[in-house]
């Protein structure tokens, strides 16, 4: 086991360690991470998001919840997280159990998107067939006409989620395929976590 793992007293500390070391040297998103959700009879999917947050009550992303992520959490308040860093040859891989963020949480991050980002929650019917893009680019009009130069609220139908970590796995690699990997498993719901290395 990495002699540095010692130094951190949750795998909250450790993943904000490699987060701001992952800032330094990933080229593009830094934050993003792969996000798999499941339908309730099991059919798994998966995609790319961007953490917008991340600390002891667990790891924020936002989204428009009639998409098909928002649908398959709707009905299956489960998830898996990966983060991978090419340039720093490491990956974190998260599970547990998901729920909403508070009305206030994503009023405050959707105030903090860029104007036309906000129109952009308006106008897309996200993960939904549309006739072609001058659809979309019609519905992005019609709401920046709408809106003219005043504040853009957020949709109802957009908001943010929160996974509660139950697991994490960091792994790191290492000469001849001697990868590094270092477990930590919530106790029951508690505080406490158990620390496991487990053969690569």
């Amino acid at each position: 086991m990495d002699d540095k793992t010692a130094e951190f007293s949750t795998p909250f500390e450790r993943l904000q360690a490699w987060l701001a070391e992952a800032e330094q040297t990933e080229p593009n998103d830094p934050t993003a991470v792969a996000l798999a959700t499941c339908t309730l009879g099991g059919f798994p999917s998966l995609r790319m998001v961007l953490m917008k947050g991340c600390d002891e009550s667990g790891i924020v992303f936002y989204t428009n919840l009639e998409s098909r992520k928002g649908r398959e959490l709707a009905e299956n308040p489960n998830a898996a997280m990966l983060f991978h860093w090419k340039s720093l040859r490491r990956q974190v891989r998260i599970e547990g159990a998901v729920e909403p963020v508070s009305s206030q949480e994503a009023d405050n991050y959707f105030a903090s998107r860029p104007r036309s980002s906000r129109i952009g929650a308006w106008a897309s019917k996200q993960s939904r067939e549309m006739a072609g893009r001058f659809e979309f680019e019609a519905a992005i009009a019609q709401y920046t006409a709408k809106f003219g130069v005043g504040d853009v609220p957020r949709p109802d139908c957009w908001s943010g989620f929160r996974l509660k970590p139950a697991y994490f796995e960091f792994w790191r690699d290492r000469k001849f395929r001697l990868h590094e990997r270092v477990t930590f498993a919530r106790q029951q719901q508690g505080k406490l976590w158990t620390v496991s290395e487990l053969y690569p």
